[in-house]
């Protein structure tokens, strides 16, 4: 009997740092085949061509489809699309899964939604239902949903969601959050040896700094990132960790800022491009107040026990617990949500704090249901008529 090909595709480190776990699981799975396709940033130098990592990791890459353009305009992005849809058509073309695996919501995933789609592929689509109200990924990650054929979503709240816009409540699977597996199998770095691994020294109050552009505001990222600098500025007995943003629409200008920011704060500050999940684990396990506007600072860091200073409009809509404190990107008030997550009566407050994206193991069950799932029909979709709450549940 021969074995079913699940193709998974990644384009970046931090969503192959999600997906680290469920591919283990797929390629140890006698009756599955693990076909690997890497794209975007993971073959980009400027990026540090992690491709590399997924290979030293034990797993072999079936194709790697260059698409990303030296532009993060929104022209150079499209462009970057259009070659990914080449790309992964003949890639697919070439490997003929019979399920191909897709995380999330960028512009590379985007594309090998679509020439899956058009290749009469089953996709599978991992953490939909979500929402990013000031991001372009809001309209993708729903788009992919829409393309798609099972779901694997992180929450309650998301799985209806996703039976909202019309898919059927028997395809939709709420097993939480894949980051969550990390924290659970992965043997965190003491200080001493990640101070070690960063060539830095932390202080007895350390900031771990993670920013993305907000790729549906009118303005430039500039006066955003110039408050948030200011609000750093006032703890100027703070270590400061910062990780640079994806491949993303003005994203380059950020990159520029930190490395500016860095440069006049040498002796407290430091920078990269990426610390892959064992380092950036490691480094919010050792901060007191994880800062910026990424997903992780929601889903990964308070199942760590540390706290979450949210900036802006990018995650707005996304589901939050207690030890996320939102605030909008002026200094002063960044100021007040990076004092109130220092203080001893908020940690108090709100640790243990349960998690609404669940308590890990996500990766075994989304391993377990692609290969027990009958694709015998998957392909034609019904819209499901949503008219109660009960249908919602399956009932």
């Amino acid at each position: 009997m021969s074995r079913r090909r699940i193709c998974v595709v990644t384009g970046s480190r931090a969503e192959y740092g999600l997906l680290y776990w469920l591919l283990k699981e797929i390629q140890e799975d006698a009756h599955l085949e693990l076909q690997i396709i890497t794209t975007g940033m993971h073959l980009s130098p400027e990026f540090g061509s992690t491709y590399r990592v997924i290979e030293e990791d034990g797993f072999m890459i079936n194709a790697k489809v260059e698409m990303l353009l030296s532009s993060d305009t929104p022209v150079g992005i499209a462009k970057s699309i259009g070659l990914g849809v080449i790309g992964c058509a003949d890639a697919l073309d070439r490997l003929r899964p019979d399920i191909l695996v897709l995380l999330g919501d960028r512009f590379e995933i985007l594309a090998a939604a679509q020439a899956a789609m058009l290749a009469k592929i089953p996709i599978a689509h991992l953490h939909g239902g979500e929402t990013t109200q000031g991001l372009l990924d809001e309209a993708i990650r729903h788009a992919i949903t829409k393309m798609s054929h099972l779901h694997f979503v992180a929450t309650e709240p998301y799985r209806q969601r996703v039976v909202q816009l019309g898919e059927s409540p028997e395809r939709v699977f709420n097993y939480g959050a894949l980051g969550l597996d990390n924290i659970l199998k992965l043997t965190l770095l003491s200080r001493d040896k990640l101070q070690e691994e960063l060539n830095f020294s932390f202080r007895k109050v350390n900031f771990l700094v993670t920013y993305h552009p907000v790729t549906l505001s009118a303005e430039g990222p500039e006066r955003a990132m110039n408050e948030l600098f200011r609000a750093l500025d006032r703890f100027p007995e703070a270590s400061v960790v910062f990780t640079k943003p994806n491949a993303d629409t003005l994203g380059r200008i950020i990159c520029n800022m930190i490395d500016d920011y860095v440069d006049k704060h040498i002796a407290r500050s430091v920078s990269y491009t990426s610390l892959g999940q064992l380092k950036y684990l490691s480094a919010v396990s050792n901060s007191e107040v994880i800062i910026g506007n990424s997903s992780s600072g929601i889903i990964e860091v308070p199942a760590l026990g540390k706290p979450s200073v949210n900036i802006g409009d990018r995650q707005k809509g996304r589901l939050k617990g207690p030890s996320v404190i939102d605030c909008d990107d002026n200094a002063h008030n960044i100021v007040i949500a990076i004092e109130k997550a220092l203080s001893a009566e908020f940690k108090e407050k709100i640790f243990p704090a349960e998690s609404p994206y669940g308590v890990g193991g996500a990766s075994k069950k989304i391993k377990q249901k692609l290969e027990e799932v009958n694709l015998n029909g998957i392909l034609f979709k019904k819209f499901f008529e949503l008219i109660t709450p009960q249908q919602a549940d399956g009932v």
